[in-house]
Order: C-alpha cells, then sequence, then structure tokens
C-alpha cells in the first residue's frame, strides 16, 4: 500500500523533527510535558510499525490506539506553543506535519475499514 510508506516517512520526519526541538524545552519540564510528548510520538511511531505486521482486527485496534497517540502529541504541542517554548513558525510547521499524519492515518484507518466489512 503506498499511503503506508507515505505515513512511515512523514512520520519518520516528524519523529526526527520534533524530538532534537524538545530537548531545548525548559529542564524543569523536562520530566513532565516534554517527556510526555515524547513518549506519545515515539509511541505513535512505533504503533504504526506494529499496525503493519499484523491484519484484521488486530491492525484496526493498533491503528486507534496511534490515533489516540497522535491526538496527545497534538495536545502537547498547543501547550508548548502557549507556554510559548516554540516559536509560531515551529509551531505552524509542527502543527502542519501533524494534521498531514492524521489525513494519512485516517485514510489508512478507512481502508482498513472496508476491508473488514
Amino acid at each position: 500500500m503506498a499511503e503506508e510508506m507515505v505515513i512511515f516517512t512523514r512520520t519518520y520526519d516528524f519523529v526526527s523533527w520534533i524530538l532534537p526541538l524538545a530537548e531545548k524545552f525548559p529542564k524543569s519540564q523536562r520530566f513532565v510535558v516534554t517527556s510526555r510528548m515524547q513518549s506519545a510520538v515515539l509511541n505513535f511511531q512505533e504503533l504504526l510499525i506494529e499496525a503493519n505486521t499484523v491484519r484484521g482486527a488486530k491492525r484496526a485496534e493498533k491503528l486507534r490506539a496511534a490515533d489516540a497517540e497522535l491526538l496527545k502529541t497534538r495536545l502537547y504541542l498547543r501547550l508548548c506553543q502557549k507556554w510559548e517554548w516554540m516559536t509560531s513558525g515551529q509551531y505552524k510547521h509542527a502543527s502542519s506535519m501533524v494534521a498531514e499524519l492524521g489525513h494519512l492515518l485516517g485514510g489508512w484507518i478507512k481502508t482498513v475499514a472496508s476491508e473488514s466489512s
């Protein structure tokens, strides 16, 4: 499936961009918000990989879990922007990357749902 390759590439790009940026967030938050955002981002990537290795209901379950991790990532990004840990340009870039990942993931979820119907 061609879209799967795109989502993996875009996820890798996002992870490799956001993790170094997160290291620049305030040290006082490294073990709270920063850590949780990093975990959500990495969990998202891992769930995509896991979803690609299974079929049927298991795949749908992994993709729903990935969607939840992406929602968490959006929340943490909004908080980081609100607290001015990111510039408006960085937030805009991150938001567009996450929006694209959401569209790709949604397409994959729909494909899996139609395969099981």
